[in-house]
């Protein structure tokens, strides 16, 4: 059995060209990679998957990218964290495997979680007020609060204030502003463990 396309859809005018050209290209079935691990019926991946599944617009493959070098950064240096969490669905999946596989790493989940703020109109495709269907409250409860999850609210890069001496396993990036993407590259490089993994959910 396929994973079905992620339910939630974005608010006002937040619908991406990605999203727009997955359900527009013609034959797009034929671009999909022979090599799909993402669509088994069953095993590991679809049990964190399912968390995320509800509350992301994160694909199932860009999922499994992350759910495998999650793992794989388990034993890296450093802590994990999402740069963009809106309604929380990838934080809830790194949540769950670090609960299980790296309890002693610590979950920085960082997000203005009201929204996108002001946008660059030459370089963003967003727009102020964008992904607004979301809250601190609603996410916290649904990723789960607990000592693994340190929730930084506000904007980025002030939001990284008071973490200069961080040490980085594993990085998410998914803020969808030049700006800010710029921003969170700038502070983790230089604080990424060696054998440490960066990945930009807009890349491109």
């Amino acid at each position: 059995m396929a994973f079905a396309r992620p339910s939630v859809t974005p608010s006002a005018s937040g619908e991406t060209m990605t999203i727009s050209a997955m359900t527009t290209i013609p034959d797009r079935e034929l671009y999909a990679p022979l090599f799909s691990p993402w669509l088994a019926s069953s095993g590991d991946f679809r049990s964190y998957y399912e968390v995320a599944a509800a509350r992301t617009l994160v694909s199932p493959d860009r999922c499994h990218v992350l759910y495998t070098l999650l793992k794989q950064a388990i034993h890296v240096e450093g802590d994990v964290w999402e740069c963009g969490v809106y309604k929380g669905g990838t934080a809830a999946m790194f949540a769950k495997i670090l609960r299980r596989l790296g309890p002693w790493k610590k979950l920085f989940l960082f997000d203005t979680f009201e929204g996108m703020p002001e946008t660059d109109a030459d370089r963003d495709i967003h727009r102020k007020g964008d992904f607004s269907d979301t809250s601190l409250e609603s996410v916290a409860r649904y990723v789960g609060e607990s000592d693994l999850c340190v929730f930084r609210k506000g904007l980025i890069p002030q939001t990284f204030s008071g973490l200069e001496g961080a040490r980085l396993a594993f990085a998410h990036i998914d803020v969808d502003i030049y700006r800010s993407i710029l921003d969170c590259l700038e502070f983790i490089w230089p604080r990424l463990s060696f054998g440490g993994f960066i990945v930009f959910d807009d890349y491109g």
